[in-house]
């Protein structure tokens, strides 16, 4: 059986996440009680021949169910089910925004007579235990609906079983360093094209920036040590049963600097792990990797809001 969990912070698109699985075959259930996870996969399974199945938990739950969700899961685990943890999360802020703009009630506000914004922290530490069970953590506040959907699809669903993921994304520091990261590299110490007046308005995937960052050694430097690096440990990574890294690379604006990087270490990466993804944050472009990807693969991209 394929096993999806979805968790996450209430406003960062659980529901959206549930209906793309349901989408591409899933059963779905929102608010499952973390306490019947085990007696509806059998269930499914045994009783109906369902192979895959998607289910929310989070903090709408019983009180005292999500402690019991690591038992739960090495009870599955010693069952052999493949299953993985989705924490979808957001920035506060963006939070509250969604909230002040679809005028719904948070779920913590309903009985306990505390405001939003003490909702959406107290929400946080009731799932920090719940994320840190997470396989894979995505941060939605940039996202628009159809970008999270094809993250889902190529992340979750289509994804083979025991096959490592690895993300590569670019990010301007000015909007915050991405909430799904698991590790960074700051690029700012790299000569910037920003102050050449002809190279401002392009971006790292144009041949006249590739040409300017190219002509530092420096910049092939910290590429080259960033490669080694990961060489070096992405292994230890897949033997520690990780299904899913993102690598984040920053630099002010996430237009130059890092882009030329994350596209380079996407290419590089493929001599290692076979599904490299690269994004661009600031830019809202996403493609998978590949040896022999041709230009419209390269080329094409989602347009989050």
């Amino acid at each position: 059986m394929q096993l999806v969990i979805i968790s996450g912070r209430s406003g960062s698109g659980k529901s959206i996440v549930l209906q793309a699985l349901e989408d591409l075959g899933y059963y779905a259930i929102d608010n499952l009680p973390a306490m019947l996870l085990g007696s509806l996969v059998e269930e499914l399974h045994d009783q109906t021949g369902r192979t895959h199945l998607a289910v929310s938990i989070d903090a709408r739950n019983l009180p005292g169910a999500l402690e019991r969700l690591p038992a739960l899961l090495d009870d599955l685990k010693a069952r052999d089910i493949n299953f993985h943890v989705v924490y979808l999360t957001s920035d506060a802020r963006i939070l509250l925004e969604r909230y002040s703009a679809t005028r719904r009630r948070h779920p913590l506000t309903r009985d306990s007579g505390i405001t939003l914004e003490e909702a959406i922290a107290k929400e946080e530490d009731t799932l920090s235990d719940v994320r840190d069970l997470a396989d894979l953590t995505i941060d939605t506040s940039r996202l628009s609906v159809h970008d999270l959907r094809k993250r889902i699809a190529d992340q979750v669903a289509h994804r083979r079983r025991d096959q490592l993921t690895l993300t590569v994304e670019s990010f301007g520091y000015k909007r915050g360093v991405p909430l799904d990261a698991d590790l960074v590299f700051d690029a700012r110490c790299l000569p910037n094209p920003y102050w050449d007046p002809a190279l401002r308005a392009l971006t790292g995937r144009d041949a006249d920036i590739q040409a300017f960052l190219g002509s530092y050694p420096i910049v092939d430097d910290m590429c080259h040590d960033i490669h080694d690096w990961l060489r070096r440990w992405l292994p230890a990574y897949l033997n520690s049963q990780r299904s899913y890294i993102t690598i984040a690379i920053g630099c002010t604006g996430g237009q130059h600097r890092s882009v030329y990087l994350a596209e380079e270490l996407g290419q590089r990466l493929l001599d290692t792990i076979q599904d490299v993804q690269v994004r661009h944050r600031e830019l809202s472009v996403q493609y998978r990797c590949s040896a022999d990807a041709d230009d419209n693969e390269r080329n094409s991209a989602t347009n989050p809001a």
